[in-house]
């Protein structure tokens, strides 16, 4: 596996790989009609591609294909992190999150958070953060529960 910089040629095949993900990953927490909300498949690509030059986005690579991704923003707040449904629990996440933190450190930051999915809270847990609160979220009229969670 390597972790590399974003590239603008990634931002097609990073939306396919979240609309993957989340139908597939995040469907044992989540109802079709939440899913369907959460990632309709329609992405504005071009507001995607400024939101990861703004942040510093990190690619997980196998063999030359995008497997996984993640970004947090100058404060250490992490905005998305998403692996390949075929790339499940073989340390794709722990790796982009340690790298992402890692560059923050050295850049000044220390306290970290994010909103985890209820599929990604315990994945959180494990690297240390706690749950500050649930969060209730309406995206496209559907409600979805999330948690506010941060690292000291």
């Amino acid at each position: 596996m390597i972790i590399r910089d974003y590239k603008p040629s990634d931002c097609t095949n990073m939306a396919k790989l979240f609309y993957d993900t989340v139908h597939t990953i995040n469907a044992k927490h989540y109802t079709n009609e939440q899913l369907d909300a959460w990632a309709t498949g329609n992405i504005d690509l071009e507001a995607w591609n400024c939101s990861f030059l703004e942040h510093d986005t990190l690619i997980a690579e196998v063999h030359g294909k995008v497997v996984g991704f993640a970004d947090m923003d100058k404060k250490g707040y992490i905005d998305r992190l998403y692996v390949h449904k075929n790339y499940q629990r073989i340390g794709i996440s722990t790796a982009l999150v340690n790298e992402l933190e890692q560059r923050a450190r050295k850049a000044g930051v220390f306290n970290f958070e994010t909103y985890a999915s209820i599929t990604a809270k315990p994945f959180f847990e494990k690297q240390g953060y706690s749950v500050v609160t649930e969060n209730k979220v309406i995206r496209n009229g559907t409600e979805l529960i999330n948690y506010k969670m941060i690292k000291y």
